[in-house]
């Protein structure tokens, strides 16, 4: 999967038409695909190169990056993979910092008629279909969803009907096609689909506060990437990030 990731990512860049100066190589969670893609636009208008983005999961991001793609910047939905990333020394010292939050929400299809809730533990113990989730064991959105599940006592009872998926977009297009009755996704996913509706959210206590980080790749020569980073966390980049559903980071 990284592998083909990375030949994307390579594909990608191939295919821009030469210039003297290119906008900076992105590497961000899937969460953020509309925000980047309008904060991108921004800061073009600006007289900037276009950002180019690439979205997949957030240990996707951190194993690219690693595997050497050739990126600038890299946004995750928590600092676990960021901070494994300066571990690793991928990082240039002094440019991470948060850029927004988020919450946690339970969506059903568009046309589901079962009734709001501000009890995400009462539709999920009403649920009779399958629930999706992304991947928990290696992305932030499946880890945040487990962490609730488990706080709320149900993790065990619907653990027969979960359907882990590579990321929280994914997780959201089980949902839209009807392929699970509910699925546990962000804010930001839910108010980005048409083909969902919230059906709870879940209090902010049961689960790791939700952060994303950018920070600059230490190998990064691209003259805009301390740039576009710092846009994204200016007034003119949160309230592109507020817009989509996200919150400012605590």
């Amino acid at each position: 999967m990284v592998k083909q990731a990375l030949a994307a990512i390579f594909m990608l860049l191939s295919a821009c038409a030469p210039s003297a100066q290119q906008g900076p190589v992105v590497l961000a969670a899937s969460s953020m695909t509309e925000a980047l893609e309008e904060a991108a636009d921004l800061w073009a208008a600006e007289g900037h190169p276009h950002p180019q983005l690439s979205f997949s999961a957030s240990s996707t991001v951190a194993r690219q990056a690693a595997e050497g793609a050739p990126a600038d910047l890299v946004v995750t939905a928590d600092a676990e993979w960021m901070d494994w990333m300066a571990g690793e020394g991928l990082l240039r010292p002094g440019t991470r910092g948060d850029i927004a939050g988020n919450a946690l929400v339970l969506v059903a299809g568009s046309d589901d008629t079962r009734s709001l809730s501000q009890d995400p533990a009462a539709a999920l113990q009403a649920m009779t279909g399958r629930l999706a989730i992304a991947e928990p064991e290696a992305v932030p959105a499946g880890r945040y969803a487990m962490a609730a599940l488990t706080r709320l006592g149900l993790a065990d009872g619907v653990a027969q009907r979960l359907v882990p998926a590579e990321n929280v977009r994914a997780a959201l297009a089980l949902v839209e096609r009807g392929e699970a009755e509910l699925g546990i996704v962000y804010a930001s996913d839910a108010q980005a689909s048409q083909a969902v509706r919230v059906v709870a959210t879940f209090a902010a206590d049961l689960h790791p506060p939700i952060r994303y980080p950018v920070a600059v790749l230490a190998r990064s020569d691209n003259a805009d990437s301390e740039g576009f980073a710092a846009f994204l966390a200016s007034e003119a980049g949160q309230a592109v990030l507020l817009r989509h559903g996200f919150t400012r980071p605590d």
